[in-house]
């Protein structure tokens, strides 16, 4: 036990300069050729940052490094430009990013870079304008006014806030493509404007998404959810435990306390008497990969466990240099195609986030990179008019209804599993 001990403690330092916090809230005209991460800072886990900011997907921060600028380099790859069928009206997009907050540039611009890759790819008959915000709610839903006065289609904002202000003024007159949830006061699902359509990453829903995979169809199973007192953390228990209910099945929910990056070792030991007795079939953990080894060494491996893409740290270039992580061997979580299939598609077809020498891109940040380029690809749909249209992005398998009646979005993100020390994709469910 104490081996175990000692090598949780050296296994969680090591991997705390692998995973990644990022934040969130994010305006210029963007003409042809865009610039990408030339260098990007390495990953730290900062924890005391978590619950500053709501991004679209987790209240991850990523601390501002001065010389650092994806504006600084160009995407290398050259991107071969195909042939458009459909001959399109001329349509101008408004960009909405917070790219003058200080906190939140930096997650601006990896959506702005994927966004403008695949606008390289398929400009067609489009203009793209890049509108700058900052971080107050009401400063987004100011320049959003401005901009759907003067454009024919927005995309964003990127901020829960930002998206909820503007749905909640109710003058929605454009089509917008909200790039964050909504997040109403009291907790209650928020009525959607008919023109606005919410695509935002969501922790929630791959908590949702792993209770439908691992629980639909079954009967009598029981599920431990477990997290930290991060307030992601925390919505990500609370959307597993509801869908896994709703499924007819049982959950128990359990927060485990931090002290100086460490999981409270009374509290493992709790853990593993209350899994001796009631004895759960799975455990579904909305931790990162640091705690998630912690816990594993403590509780051991004869229950399965399962999570969200923040059980993934690196981006998809970097796992064939890193260390294997065994101990997390069998784990099974979602991510997107951006981040597990290289052979893919829609991921061979855009080019990939520059990086300075042997520094690591941040996996958050190539999440938000991969949003940009399925934010363009749904927006440049709604331009030719398609009201109901499916697409293999590069963020997962989208559904879309737009235009006729209640707006409908849907994102099936890509099952994985820990194999041999790396994450490793499985057959869709």
């Amino acid at each position: 036990m104490l081996g175990n001990l000692a090598r949780m403690f050296v296994l969680a330092a090591a991997i705390s300069g692998l995973c990644a916090p990022v934040q969130a809230n994010t305006t210029a005209v963007i003409g042809g050729a865009v610039s990408a991460a030339s260098s990007l800072p390495g990953i730290q886990t900062q924890r005391s940052v978590l619950d500053k900011l709501q991004l679209a997907q987790t209240d991850l921060a990523l601390p501002r490094d001065e010389n650092d600028d994806l504006n600084n380099g160009p995407i290398l790859e050259a991107v071969e430009m195909p042939v458009v069928v459909t001959r399109l009206q001329p349509v101008r997009i408004a960009l909405l990013l917070p790219r003058r907050s200080e906190s939140l540039a930096q997650v601006a611009d990896a959506v702005r870079s994927g966004f403008m890759a695949a606008y390289q790819y398929e400009p067609a008959n489009i203009t793209v304008n890049l509108v700058e915000t900052g971080d107050s709610a009401q400063d987004v839903l100011s320049a959003y006014l401005d901009a759907a006065m003067r454009n024919d289609i927005v995309v964003g904002p990127l901020t829960r806030s930002g998206a909820t202000a503007i749905a909640q003024n109710g003058n929605v007159t454009k089509p917008t493509i909200a790039l964050a949830q909504l997040d109403a006061a009291d907790g209650a699902d928020m009525r959607v404007p008919t023109n606005m359509l919410v695509m935002g990453l969501s922790i929630e829903d791959e908590a949702r998404q792993v209770a439908d995979w691992l629980g639909a169809r079954k009967t009598g199973l029981k599920a431990f959810a477990i997290s930290t007192n991060a307030s992601w953390q925390r919505r990500a228990v609370k959307a597993f435990a509801t869908e896994w209910r709703h499924l007819g099945l049982t959950s128990e929910t359990m927060e485990l306390g931090m002290s100086s990056g460490f999981i409270n070792a009374a509290a493992l030991v709790q853990l593993k008497k209350r899994m001796q007795a009631e004895k759960p079939a799975l455990i579904f953990v909305a931790l990162d990969a640091a705690q998630t080894i912690q816990l594993r060494l403590a509780i051991g491996g004869d229950v399965p466990l399962v999570g969200t893409s923040q059980l993934n740290p690196l981006a998809l270039a970097d796992w064939a240099g890193a260390d294997k992580l065994l101990d997390l061997e069998g784990v099974r979580l979602l991510d997107m195609p951006w981040q597990l299939q290289s052979d893919h598609a829609a991921v061979m077809a855009y080019p990939h986030l520059a990086k300075s020498g042997e520094q690591r891109i941040s996996p958050d940040i190539e999440r938000l990179y991969a949003l940009g380029i399925d934010a363009y690809r749904v927006a440049h749909n709604i331009a030719l008019k398609q009201n109901e249209f499916n697409l293999d992005g590069v963020t997962g398998k989208l559904a879309i209804r737009f235009g006729q009646g209640a707006p409908h979005f849907d994102r099936v993100m890509q099952p994985a599993i820990y194999r041999d020390g790396n994450v490793q994709p499985l057959e869709t469910p």
